[in-house]
């Protein structure tokens, strides 16, 4: 059985009478990219709150690099490193003086410096002041104010918010690279399917407290049913004409009727079914559901 940077079982968390997180089995194998998914006010914060000890589950365990996290032991927290909010930097320090003031705090070795500059790719301005640096170039920072320690897991809540497309492909490079050059696992939430798609190997969906979804980009994928766009000029007659014969109506917006079906078999039933009874079709194509639509049905955000 493979080994687990994070593992959970029916992790849970109330604020009163509201359930932010409901039995969350994450699953979490070393040297991966994990991208945690959902929208606002999902769970996802809370989860990695109660991941990192900053709040305590009200029901269920923890375990970090396959050791139990516990509120009267936090050893498993020393070989994880973390970017949960706005990254907290002396504008008035440079990049190295920065980290020196974490290093002196961790008690981490000098060359600890180098190291982390050199794999954030800020060797060239780390004796600018921090005032003087872009958004990308700040969260770079804080990367590697979290890489002083040499964790082993690295937890990080929407790390390319607010960032322009610059720093977000600096930011992307970087979280394909920690598992693959330094064996680094990464846990990374977002609320955007396009960017977690593209680093992760693994996901998991949340949606109001509860995990919708949990495996590999394949597996997500292997949900896209595919289904019929068929356009009509009379569309609440086609409409009533297909739920009469049985056929599975996704919906129709934007007047284009969208039917669950596997085969062009079925788009030329449809089709004849549809002519016979007066119906013109103008349109029929065979589609499948992007993964932005199963994402967006999995969170009850999908308008189809």
């Amino acid at each position: 059985m493979q080994s687990l940077a994070i593992e959970t079982h029916q992790l849970s968390r109330r604020f009163g009478s509201i359930t932010a997180v409901n039995d969350v089995n994450l699953a979490v194998r070393r040297g991966a990219v994990y991208g945690f998914l959902g929208p606002n006010g999902a769970g996802k914060t809370t989860t990695i709150r109660m991941l990192l000890g900053l709040i305590q589950p009200n029901a269920g365990r923890i375990c970090l690099l396959d050791k139990p996290l516990r509120r009267n032991d936090r050893s498993p927290l020393r070989r994880v490193g973390a970017l949960v909010e706005a990254p907290s930097l002396y504008g008035h320090l440079t990049g190295r003086e920065n980290l020196e003031v974490t290093r002196r705090l961790l008690g981490a070795p000098r060359e600890q410096i180098s190291r982390v500059l050199d794999i954030v790719r800020l060797q060239d301005v780390a004796d600018r002041r921090v005032s003087q640096y872009s958004l990308g170039m700040k969260q770079r920072l804080a990367l590697a104010l979290t890489l002083l320690g040499e964790p082993e897991l690295l937890i990080l809540d929407e790390p390319t918010n607010g960032l322009d497309p610059a720093g977000i492909h600096e930011i992307r490079d970087l979280i394909r690279e920690f598992p693959r050059r330094y064996g680094i696992t990464v846990f990374l939430s977002s609320h955007l399917l396009s960017e977690v798609e593209q680093v992760a190997d693994a996901i998991g969906i949340i949606h109001r407290g509860r995990l919708m979804f949990q495996g590999s980009l394949d597996e997500l994928r292997a949900l896209r049913e595919p289904h019929l766009a068929v356009g009509v000029d009379q569309t609440e007659a086609a409409l009533g004409l297909l739920r009469e014969a049985g056929y599975v109506v996704q919906g129709s917006p934007n007047g284009v009727i969208h039917v669950d079906a596997n085969n062009a078999t079925d788009a030329a039933e449809l089709n004849r079914y549809l002519v016979t009874r007066g119906v013109a079709v103008h349109h029929l194509s065979l589609q499948q559901r992007s993964l932005e639509d199963i994402f967006l049905s999995l969170t009850g955000e999908s308008h189809a």
